[in-house]
């Protein structure tokens, strides 16, 4: 079993992954299926065009374990990732979404 971090109340602590990759078919589906293949969940995903439409960018919302610096590495080692950036959940990009879902 995996151990998974708490945050100071028990709940569980996140991550926040900002990955930038270029901008073509199938570039979301080999790194989000890198977590899939691994049984890593995956509780959020938002991606947008930057710049001239050439790259995206992917934010991923993930529950903290041990694995997650093994992941990170090997998100890095795919052909199509620029950049790999970690953030903690409090990241402004699923804030402000949350305003949007809740009651």
């Amino acid at each position: 079993m995996n151990a998974i971090n708490r945050n100071e109340n028990n709940a569980l602590a996140r991550a926040v992954l900002e990955i930038d990759v270029a901008n073509h078919p199938g570039v979301m589906s080999h790194v989000v299926g890198l977590f899939s293949r691994r049984a890593y969940n995956v509780e959020g995903i938002l991606c947008l065009p930057v710049g001239d439409g050439k790259a995206s960018r992917i934010w991923l919302l993930l529950i903290e374990d041990q694995r997650l610096p093994q992941m990170i590495r090997q998100v890095e080692k795919l052909e199509d990732v620029a950049a790999v950036r970690r953030h903690h959940a409090g990241h402004a990009v699923f804030k402000q979404l949350e305003s949007f879902f809740k009651p």
